[in-house]
């Protein structure tokens, strides 16, 4: 199984930020762009790229759905791993905060010796931290989840359901609020980190008045192999029947989902134009996808 791949959602512009986060971070690169024809949206580009290392895609689709710091990106600048770490995250933050906002100015918090939280021009949320080397290693960029609003509490559950049916999957650290917090409740999770698929995640609570909510314009993509993989994790994951559409799924805390497939992702991406075309027919057609329908429109058995 492949990483679990934030995927972002843009009105347009996907290549464009896709190359700016590739200009921002370190090893980071453009992995392949194409573009998907007769959809809703007319042509859309979509794009694969790495940011240090973690896989990302983005799509230019319309403006239906706008990015919000609910789901947010942790980038751990380790001085363990990099010897010049806190020059990197002052150069990281000086890129990002061009037509970007400050969420959290870059200062020294409790947690961390040098720490922001921005939101950059492109209205994706990153969180820069200066990590505690003696701590115990985590991967570069890391996809954070935010609980607010009616979720504000559910951190826990959601991590331990998650846990209970991904594979490859352990918990890693949970501190909870303590007395005096407010409005944050006492219990409640100030900050907890999981891995699931080999792809780690962080998550907390959050008791702050926010105007926003998960949304479909930040989704996790799950790429499978099989057809029974696919049905795996949609059974587990799917809770709003009316969000599904085109293997993108709403758990019950409101986060999306892709259930995708690395086989049509080969289609899409070595097929004719008329090939595609087919393809993207077919499936702009299901919720859950079926490889086997998939198949056929790709060989042009319709």
């Amino acid at each position: 199984m492949q990483p679990i791949t934030p995927h972002l959602w843009f009105d347009k512009g996907a290549k464009d930020a896709a190359e700016f986060y590739c200009s921002v971070f370190p090893d980071s690169r453009i992995t392949s762009s194409t573009v998907l024809y007769d959809t809703p949206s007319g042509e859309c580009d979509l794009v694969s790229f790495l940011v240090w290392g973690q896989p990302f895609m983005a799509i230019s689709a319309g403006p239906y759905f706008k990015i919000n710091p609910s789901i947010s990106f942790t980038v751990n600048f380790d001085p363990s791993r990099e010897t010049n770490a806190r020059e990197m995250i002052d150069e990281a933050w000086g890129k990002l905060a061009d037509g970007g906002t400050a969420l959290m100015p870059l200062d020294k918090y409790p947690f961390s010796e040098r720490y922001g939280w921005i939101q950059d021009k492109y209205g994706v949320s990153w969180q820069l931290m200066l990590t505690n080397p003696e701590g115990e290693p985590r991967p570069p960029i890391i996809s954070s989840l935010l609980f607010v609003g009616d979720n504000c509490g559910k951190t826990e559950e959601a991590r331990e359901f998650y846990l209970s049916f991904f594979r490859n999957a352990r918990p890693g650290s949970l501190f909870r609020y303590g007395p005096g917090m407010e409005p944050d409740r006492e219990g409640t999770v100030m900050f907890s980190d999981f891995m699931l698929e080999n792809t780690w995640f962080t998550a907390m609570d959050s008791a702050h008045s926010h105007n926003f909510q998960f949304n479909e314009a930040v989704s996790l993509l799950i790429n499978c192999e099989t057809q029974e993989e696919i049905d795996y994790y949609w059974d587990r994951l799917s809770a709003v029947p009316n969000a599904e559409q085109c293997g993108w799924l709403k758990d019950k805390y409101g986060v999306s989902w892709q259930i995708s497939s690395v086989r049509m992702d080969k289609m899409l991406a070595e097929g004719t134009p008329e090939q595609r075309s087919r393809v993207t027919k077919a499936f702009m057609k299901m919720k859950k996808f079926d490889l086997a329908e998939l198949e056929k429109a790709y060989l042009g058995n319709l």
